[in-house]
């Protein structure tokens, strides 16, 4: 008797953005053999965060043999943590190697989508439509920048920028540089120019509990022996995973006393290098280790002790044209002022607007916290799935390997979308009880009961992205779509046409 293949309906797939969640969905959906597929990037290439970010210093703070594609793994790297140009051009290799380039279409930002009869109604900047039977969101976890409201800021004579949008035509040789914020970015920019500026200037609200990681060069016979055994760097991308989990579960979330003791250690003999006492007692963080991201560095701490760099630790009381004035009456002088204040956590898909099923907004499901069933889809958002959405296990985790995970799970659902011919979103009630289950084991994490407040918390003190362990997520994302945890509609073909 002959068997029939199940004939599976051709899609059209939106994707939003060309970092590298963005190139992984292109390249799951051709590998699935989904070629009708536009991905649609705000910027002027391809690569997110690793485009949109070249300040001075900027590295990864996530081992490069483990940062990268597990299926294009990168013999080439030239450091431990390697700088983020070389980061750009991997992804720029790899959107050019697996054939996503010609699906992108860069200065084009997503700026509405609207569920419209079966169908994703797309709006986009450049005053186009477009239309898809699935939408993926691949924005990233972090992209809108964060600039604070300081009184005066617009007089400042100088120049100043968010650290997203560094002007590199400045001669900084001879300037006086100050950087506002000490998160791993501020870290980054201040060892990297103590000593090759005038002087440099660190403007603390809150202390950063800093870890000392070395960043070893790999040398050319390393590189040789990785090309030529691909066996051996899949290995070290597999201890590289062990160990960076290790450090998160056991370390950061302190399921391993000995990992947790070895990781308190580690901040607190590598704080104890700061000679000066003062400026030791400023440095030293009132909350535990891991409770905010962890910030790894090998000489911050010989940066910041340099005579030609200065902490201040009093507030910001305004801009003046000529530097800042803090709330102890005292003026700083500076020549270029580098906003390094983060982003928006919340922020998501915003500022797009979407509008799913029987009218409900994102603006609208969200409007107390954003949400998502199992990290990935949102209720009355029909066919509609996310990359590193709500409640993902970014922490110091590599967000590859997270996005290819969640990846797999879309492709999982995709296929059941092409094969039954169906519309999905996840029902409320089940997201509702998933969520509140997430919410649980977030209280109990060092990131609610480590006593900081930080950018994994929402207003009432529980983590939006580290609820889960990685353990737990994985396994999440391992198991095959339930239809019962989902509402199921029609789907219009006309998308795909």
């Amino acid at each position: 008797m002959a068997v029939h293949a199940i004939e599976k309906l051709p899609i059209r797939v939106v994707i939003i953005g060309a970092g590298m969640s963005g190139i992984l969905m292109g390249i799951r959906l051709k590998e699935a053999g989904i070629t009708n597929f536009t991905v649609y990037e705000k910027g002027d290439a391809v690569g997110g965060t690793w485009r949109e970010n070249s300040y001075p210093g900027l590295h990864c703070d996530v081992p490069s043999l483990h940062y990268c594609y597990s299926f294009d793994l990168n013999p080439t790297w030239t450091r431990e943590f390697s700088p983020g140009a070389e980061i750009h051009d991997y992804f720029k290799r790899s959107a050019e190697k697996f054939g996503i380039t010609p699906h992108v279409r860069l200065n084009t930002a997503v700026t509405d989508a609207k569920w419209i009869d079966g169908v994703w109604r797309v709006s986009l900047s450049n005053g186009e439509s477009d239309s898809a039977d699935v939408l993926v969101s691949a924005v990233g976890v972090l992209h809108i920048p964060i600039m604070p409201e300081i009184p005066g800021k617009e007089t400042f004579a100088g120049a100043s920028f968010h650290t997203t949008k560094w002007d590199h035509s400045i001669d900084l040789g001879e300037k006086s540089v100050g950087v506002i914020g000490t998160g791993s970015t501020a870290v980054q920019i201040v060892t990297e120019l103590a000593g090759k500026v005038s002087n440099i200037s660190m403007f603390q609200r809150t202390p950063q509990w800093v870890a000392y990681v070395a960043n070893a060069r790999y040398s050319e016979r390393t590189k040789a022996r990785l090309r030529r055994y691909p066996f051996l760097l899949k290995w070290h991308y597999e201890v590289k995973r062990q160990q960076l989990e290790a450090l998160v579960c056991g370390g950061i979330m302190g399921e391993d006393e000995g990992l947790r003791a070895m990781l308190v250690n580690n901040c607190e003999g590598h704080l104890a290098t700061v000679r000066d006492p003062d400026l030791r007692s400023k440095l030293t963080p009132n909350y535990e280790v891991g409770c905010k991201r962890l910030v790894t560095s090998p000489r911050f701490y010989e940066a910041i002790q340099r005579p030609d760099a200065k902490l201040v630790t009093a507030a910001i009381e305004k801009i003046v044209p000529d530097g800042i004035v803090t709330e102890d009456g005292q003026l700083h002088s500076i020549d270029v002022l580098a906003y390094a204040t983060g982003f928006d956590p919340l922020a998501y898909l915003r500022p797009m607007t979407m509008t799913g099923r029987g009218g409900h907004t994102l603006e609208e499901l969200w409007a107390k916290r954003p949400t998502a069933y199992r990290t990935i889809a949102v209720p009355h958002m029909p066919n509609f799935f996310m990359l590193e959405g709500p409640f993902s296990p970014v922490s110091n985790l590599s967000l590859v390997l997270i996005s290819e995970r969640q990846a797999n799970f879309v492709m999982k659902c995709i296929e059941l979308i092409r094969t039954e011919r169906i519309a999905i979103s996840p029902r409320p009630d089940v997201t509702d009880n998933i969520i509140a289950i997430y919410r649980e084991r977030g209280r109990e994490t060092i990131f609610a009961t480590g006593g900081c407040q930080s950018y994994f918390l929402d207003d009432e003190g529980v983590p939006i992205y580290y609820s889960l362990g990685p353990a737990s997520f994985f396994a999440e994302m391992d198991e095959d779509p339930d239809l019962d945890e989902f509402e199921i509609g029609a789907l219009e073909e006309a998308a795909s046409a």
